[in-house]
């Protein structure tokens, strides 16, 4: 019998207006204690699903293994989806000089920056979209960097037979311990690779967990130091780790967010309609967080969002108790 919305997800969040429930966020959540066993979870954790941006950590540790040129700031944005502001199109621009190469070699698509601010500055100042405002930008960088160090193509670095690609695709399953569940285009271009969301929390448990001479840890410290080029101003990542010192946050599209303590707890979540406008996702994962027994005072204020009317609070976007 193919699965359902009631047997794949479980009610997560609920709009209330007025004192009465208006709608409900539907999605899977999986909370992992510092020693990587399931002590929170709602929904089929098992299910595959697409991390979209939340694997970026991951294909940042391949680029980094394939010998990409990226160091501080460079792996955090390589792991980021940027809001497209100045310091995000000129960092990502000197990664491809530092490798002899210039923007019309990024495989991303042409798009206006992520982040409003600097999408209306782009605008009054009556620019165009390119391939740097992309979110993805810093990401595809670091992959032809990687390219260009090892003698690989850069023309064809996108597609998933690409000896890149395919060690994006080794290490997803190295970390998160199983293997890829389906293959599809991301919308950046690259490939995205479906994992339970289990194995995404474990994966970035694994990271989190590892030697601080390693690769892996060389994303997780750019993540924590440079919070501002995993996302952006008034970004919920960027917010969780300034915060919170030692917390790494990534979202990804269509409702998926991952969060790990630096004490190790770990908790993933899918939102199935997709959190269109991001507002459920971080406070059902803080909410798993906390309890994990991780403290969540410095963010307390993100587990609801108000629910207007008249431009006035009339009720409020919350958690729903398990």
């Amino acid at each position: 019998m193919p699965a359902t919305q009631q047997s794949v997800y479980a009610p997560l969040a609920e709009i209330v207006r007025s004192g009465l429930r208006e709608g409900v966020h539907f999605g899977t959540v999986v909370g992992l204690t510092a020693s990587g066993e399931v002590a929170y979870a709602r929904g089929d954790i098992q299910a595959p699903m697409f991390p979209r941006s939340s694997a970026k950590p991951f294909q940042a540790l391949a680029s980094l293994r394939a010998g990409a040129p990226i160091a501080g700031a460079q792996i955090a944005i390589a792991a980021g989806s940027h809001n497209g502001e100045q310091i995000h199109t000129t960092l990502a621009e000197k990664m491809l000089a530092e490798s002899g190469l210039t923007p019309d070699a990024l495989g991303c698509p042409t798009d206006w920056p992520l982040g409003p601010q600097a999408r209306r500055e782009l605008t009054i100042a009556g620019g165009e979209p390119t391939r740097l405002h992309m979110n993805c930008s810093g990401k595809h960088a670091a992959m032809l960097g990687a390219c260009v160090a090892q003698g690989w193509d850069t023309a064809t670095y996108l597609a998933p037979d690409h000896p890149l690609q395919r060690m994006v695709r080794a290490t997803l399953e190295e970390k998160c311990g199983e293997p890829i569940a389906h293959t599809a285009v991301d919308g950046c271009g690259a490939p995205q690779l479906a994992v339970s969301l289990i194995g995404l929390a474990r994966g970035i448990q694994a990271m989190v967990r590892s030697p601080e001479d390693s690769h892996e840890a060389a994303v997780v410290r750019a993540m924590r130091d440079f919070p501002e080029y995993v996302a952006g101003e008034g970004r919920d990542d960027t917010t969780l780790m300034r915060r919170m010192p030692g917390v790494i946050s990534k979202i990804g599209a269509e409702g998926v967010i991952v969060v790990a303590a630096p004490t190790g707890e770990t908790v993933a979540v899918k939102m199935s309609d997709g959190d269109p406008k991001a507002r459920s996702r971080t406070m059902v994962g803080l909410t798993a967080l906390r309890a994990l027994g991780v403290d969540i005072t410095p963010v307390e204020d993100m587990l609801s969002a108000p629910v207007l009317g008249g431009g006035e609070p009339v009720g409020e976007i919350r958690p729903i108790a398990e």
